[in-house]
């Protein structure tokens, strides 16, 4: 089918599992290892187990503070107060936890790239269409990942929810992505491999919608 017969003037894109294909393991007590043998050289000092411990906790009592229906936080700031309260000399909590969270993202890293038949989606709309991204994702490393991938001037703009303290579904999110784009719901189509957030929570508010897979079928990729 040709694109021009959609409709369509702009296209968002989620990103992890539609562009990128990706899998960590934070839970992997070795991914609190490194990190914590990481820290140590910071000025941190904290035992794996406790890191752990201390990570998901705080995690979701600042999820729980945001008064969300979905929330959402800065894993950066979580960091931030771990990393202050374990000190052994002076640090810079804020710039601490940015440097914290990319090397937990980087000790939980299994897999990274990009999915090509995602990227020949991007060809061929990239030329008339609109694009963006709506990712339930960190900035503090999802954009760099997204550069790193060679994706993130690709578009338009790209939106992560730890931008907003709430996450897809949350209709917000994809209002934010629309007032960018200057276009009615109508006319955008949504991309993404899961039902909920990507393809049902789009169209509720009139917004197209295909899952990535039958996107790459629809177009020829």
């Amino acid at each position: 089918m040709s694109c021009r017969r959609t409709g369509v003037a702009g296209v968002l894109f989620d990103c992890y599992g539609t562009l990128i294909d990706i899998l960590t393991d934070e839970r992997d007590i070795r991914t609190h290892q490194y990190l914590s043998r990481w820290l140590l050289y910071q000025g941190v000092d904290i035992p794996p187990e406790f890191l752990q411990e201390r990570y998901f906790k705080r995690a979701q009592e600042a999820a729980d503070r945001t008064g969300e229906r979905y929330p959402e936080i800065r894993v950066e700031e979580v960091f931030a107060d771990i990393c202050a309260e374990s000190s052994i000399w002076e640090i810079d909590p804020d710039r601490l936890g940015a440097e914290t969270a990319r090397a937990f993202r980087a000790a939980s890293l299994r897999r990274l790239g990009v999915i090509e038949k995602s990227r020949r989606l991007l060809d061929l709309f990239g030329a008339t269409k609109k694009l963006g991204v709506v990712s339930n994702g960190q900035r503090v490393f999802s954009e760099l990942e997204m550069r790193a991938l060679g994706l993130y001037d690709l578009f338009e703009f790209v939106i992560f929810s730890s931008d907003f303290g709430y996450k897809k579904p949350d209709p917000r999110i994809y209002a934010a992505a629309l007032e960018r784009m200057g276009l009615r719901p109508l006319e955008v189509l949504f991309i993404g491999d899961t039902g909920r957030d990507d393809i049902f929570a789009p169209r509720r508010i009139g917004m197209q919608a295909l899952h990535v897979s039958e996107a790459w079928r629809r177009y020829g990729a």
